[in-house]
């Protein structure tokens, strides 16, 4: 049975007054794994991540998702890591536990989220509990560092502590090719890294439950069975990302 949430909406963090939802599994009695959920590439879109963030919750984590902006000079860079800093110092004010942050992200924001995995020094060594993209790419720079994960993890792989990689892509996207996540799979494999990958039966819109609307430009929630169902095992990856278990869910690593 799903948990009910509490939705705390346009919380300010940062001295940029940008904002952050947060969704709190309700009644919860000890702290509970957090997960930073970041957008894609259109700015101030944190509102597009409701329906996955609010699945995330009913399964038992928090989960905060804040605004940033890719457009910016420096690509979103600042409000990236403040947003970082911003939940690691308050999380526990939401029921989170600060030792148990899973990252992650989806499209810009996935690349952004694994980034970090291999390249701790742009996040002052920051070890997230697991990072997970959502039907990124990683062979351009990350917003979040400035370089580009793939060769990250090919300079720096042996030398870097394990954090587990989670991801998920459509086979049907049209925007970011599956090949995307399936090189970096396998990059991060040979290197011995713990990953894996869901691989799921949808479009990019779609692994996150929404639909793309021309009209508004935007993704839209979605209850097209393809959007349902692949949004529902997005949540389940990333609830066990952050070591909830997931009844039904396929065990993973």
């Amino acid at each position: 049975m799903a948990t009910e949430v509490v939705v705390r909406a346009g919380l300010g963090y940062g001295p940029g007054g940008k904002l952050l939802d947060v969704y709190q599994p309700a009644q919860a009695s000890e702290p509970v794994p957090a997960v930073l959920l970041w957008h894609g590439s259109g700015p101030d879109e944190r509102d597009v991540l409701a329906p996955v963030a609010r699945a995330v919750a009913e399964r038992g984590a928090v989960v905060l998702v804040p605004d940033w902006r890719p457009d910016a000079p420096d690509a979103g860079r600042a409000h990236l890591i403040e947003s970082a800093s911003f939940v690691r110092r308050n999380v526990a004010e939401f029921g989170g536990d600060p030792e148990r942050i899973v990252l992650a992200g989806w499209s810009r924001g996935g690349k952004a989220a694994v980034g970090v995995a291999l390249n701790p020094e742009a996040f002052d060594g920051w070890r997230p509990r697991a990072v997970a993209g959502i039907a990124s790419a990683y062979a351009t720079a990350a917003p979040s560092t400035g370089t580009v994960p793939i060769e990250d993890l090919r300079r720096n792989g042996c030398a870097l502590p394990p954090v587990p990689v989670w991801l998920v892509h459509g086979t049907a996207d049209p925007v970011v090719d599956i090949e995307r996540s399936r090189e970096l799979r396998t990059a991060l494999e040979e290197h011995g890294r713990p990953v894996s990958l869901d691989e799921l039966a949808t479009d990019h819109a779609g692994v996150i439950m929404t639909e793309f609307v021309p009209g508004r430009q935007r993704c839209l929630p979605s209850t097209a069975d393809h959007a349902v169902e692949a949004g529902s095992r997005t949540a389940d990856v990333l609830a066990r990302a952050a070591g909830i278990t997931v009844p039904g869910a396929s065990p993973g690593r």
